[in-house]
């Protein structure tokens, strides 16, 4: 599955935009503040249903314009299909797959898969454990699309035992029914648990040989580092009930699933603290590398990379072997603002846009 043809309208800088992808590597060039990154933006929009930069999609709507509208046009062994997402503040987004009226994107079957780094993206490294915990569950739904139903339902029984617990500490309400959350919470923290280890599982080979493939050294790891100690749903709703009291003085639930991280470390020390940004910037490029190998193995369809200024800050052997993982298989889009930043970018196979205040100015594909 790729993406074919972007259609824009509205969208932050662009007024309209019509642009073809080619099926492997695309590199947009252009200064900086040109619209580079609102394409790569567009293009997740229209993927996903939403932003990869805001959670405010008032954002998204072009000044002085009502409404903004993307679609995508993918293609598959089995054909084309048509994806559009229409947003009017405040009105419910307009998402459709062919025609038909989707309440969201991440279900329908027929659509790219997408994987996207921005250089704020290292606060996934560097940032608080929900971030990781969020990533984790992403990366389990585009492995199994089913299973992430499981985090919905976790987090829905995580709201009901939190509302119990503060009523009771305010007096509102009596505790007697804890035990039966706690055993629902742990039911669905139980699956919860498996299939984020189940992902990391897959992913974090993957990660260690992509690591190595973009020079960083120290024998990097990634791994999943769950809360509880439980391996069944009766370990972990005895480990809930164990924390009833220190539940109720703070009225919240402070044990469990929520509160899992991922650890990244080089040469046995979390990357966090003791790595360099820019071993950190490889480490989150082997871990969305990893990603889409994992999921291509298991789904056999590989996810389009979106890459935001991926280059300004790797040397030139890094950038060579980068591009050459990403031309190995599937499609990319690398945005820079020097040509000569992107190794090869002049070849055979490679798609060229360059974008000016909003514009898309041209496009080529190397013969």
């Amino acid at each position: 599955m790729r993406i074919a043809h972007l259609s824009v309208r509205n969208f932050r800088s662009y007024a309209a935009a019509e642009v073809d992808l080619g099926p492997g590597l695309t590199v947009v060039t252009g200064r900086n503040g040109a619209g580079k990154t609102n394409l790569l933006d567009a293009l997740y929009f229209g993927c996903t249903g939403r932003s990869a930069r805001t959670t405010n999609e008032r954002e998204l709507v072009r000044f002085g314009e009502q409404v903004v509208r993307v679609a995508i046009t993918a293609e598959d062994p089995d054909g084309s299909h048509d994806l559009s997402v229409g947003f009017e503040p405040g009105q419910p987004k307009r998402m459709t797959a062919d025609g038909v009226r989707v309440e969201r994107m991440a279900d329908v079957e027929a659509r790219p898969l997408v994987s996207v780094f921005l250089p704020d993206r290292l606060e996934l490294v560097k940032g608080t454990p929900s971030l990781r915990r969020a990533h984790v569950d992403q990366v389990v739904a585009g492995l199994w699309p089913a299973r992430s139903a499981t985090r919905r339902a976790y987090a829905q029984a995580l709201g009901q035992r939190n509302a119990l617990l503060a009523r009771a500490r305010a007096g509102a309400a009596s505790a007697a029914s804890l035990p039966a959350w706690d055993a629902e919470l742990a039911r669905h923290g139980v699956a919860l648990m498996a299939d984020r280890a189940a992902a990391i599982e897959l992913v974090a080979p993957r990660f260690a040989d992509r690591a190595a493939d973009l020079g960083l050294d120290g024998e990097p790891t990634v791994a999943y580092r769950a809360r509880s100690q439980a391996t069944d749903a009766a370990g972990l709703a005895a480990e809930l009930a164990e924390r009833h009291e220190r539940d109720l003085e703070r009225g919240f639930t402070d044990h469990g699933p929520h509160r899992d991280d991922l650890l990244f470390k080089r040469e046995g020390r979390d990357l966090r603290a003791y790595g360099s940004q820019g071993q950190q910037r490889l480490g989150l490029l082997a871990l969305l590398l990893a990603e889409r190998e994992a999921i291509a193995s298991t789904r056999d369809a590989i996810p389009v990379m979106l890459l935001d200024d991926v280059m300004s800050e790797l040397d030139h052997d890094r950038r060579s072997r980068l591009v050459t993982l990403l031309r190995g298989a599937g499609q990319s889009v690398i945005t820079t603002t020097d040509l000569e930043h992107v190794p090869g970018a002049t070849e055979a196979g490679v798609t060229r846009l360059s974008v000016a205040d909003g514009v898309v100015l041209g496009e080529a594909r190397a013969a």
